[in-house]
């Protein structure tokens, strides 16, 4: 088997990734595809992607493009789950496992067990999914073992009969970026968006950046170039940006008035992340 990673992906640091694909682990047809896209990461899905009788085959398919070279990130089930054990034992030793994305996350029991299970230096990513893990949110954060936050936004509708408008998903979302900000974590993971209308897509990658998640879940390719550009600065932004602190630095960074620091912070931010995911200001 041939591994191809695309370069790109590995550039962006997972805390600052904006696009975050979701693989089945029963199709290992995809994995090379998924890897040469343009996904920031790519998550193999043991979880809700698989059917419980191919739980075991879909693991082997993983550890075998590990073993030939892949790397991603690899969603697990959750800990009351019975493929939770096997998960983390086979995975444990994997020299391609960039982490794990925990399912159904509701206490920071289940992510630090998990993060020592797999050897404690496995990075964990909480998946809330549920009213009792929103709930919990703070603590979940708040655990010595969590990377970041994602959202799963179908099973929490599902849980709390909860319609799929902006206004419905405005306090689960914000929860988890109040959470993330409490811990020092960086900006949660929302929910995919399930409509291949790319307009669709873009105004909810846009509701979700304007509540403060800085990263998106999503299961078709076609998704990719949207939600990258979505989560980004504006070429305006990074313009602004560039400018206030050429500005500031020609004053010797000195402060003029309230606005200088907030604003300052700002700046730094959009100008990391545009070096980051390779935006040039406006011409």
């Amino acid at each position: 088997m041939t591994i191809t990673t695309d370069t790109r992906r590995a550039a962006v640091p997972a805390e600052i990734s904006r696009s975050w694909l979701l693989v089945s682990a029963h199709d290992e047809d995809r994995f090379d595809l998924a890897a040469r896209s343009h996904a920031d990461q790519v998550i193999l899905d043991l979880e809700d992607g698989v059917d419980p009788r191919h739980k075991d085959a879909a693991r082997e398919k993983v550890l075998g493009w590990f073993d030939a070279g892949g790397r991603a990130w690899v969603r697990i089930n959750d800990r009351a789950s019975e493929f939770w054990s096997d998960d983390v034992d086979r995975l444990r030793a994997s020299d391609g496992l960039l982490g794990v994305m925990l399912a159904k996350s509701e206490s920071a029991a289940h992510v630090t067990e998990t993060y020592d299970r797999l050897g404690g230096t496995t990075h964990v990513i909480a998946l809330i999914e549920s009213a009792l893990g929103i709930e919990c949110a703070v603590e979940i954060a708040q655990a010595r073992s969590v990377f970041r936050l994602a959202f799963g936004s179908g099973d929490y509708r599902r849980d709390t009969g909860t319609a799929a408008t902006d206004l419905a998903m405005a306090y689960p979302r914000s929860r988890l970026v109040v959470a993330s900000t409490i811990a020092g974590l960086p900006g949660p993971i929302d929910g995919p968006t399930v409509s291949s209308s790319h307009p669709v897509l873009r105004e909810q990658s846009a509701t979700a950046v304007a509540l403060g998640l800085t990263g998106k879940l999503c299961v078709d390719i076609d998704q990719l170039p949207v939600i990258n550009e979505c989560i980004s600065p504006t070429t305006s932004d990074v313009t602004w940006a560039r400018s206030f602190l050429a500005d500031f630095d020609a004053r010797g960074r000195v402060v003029r008035d309230g606005s200088d620091l907030p604003r300052l912070g700002r700046a730094q931010k959009i100008d990391a992340l545009a070096r980051a995911f390779g935006i040039q200001p406006l011409a």
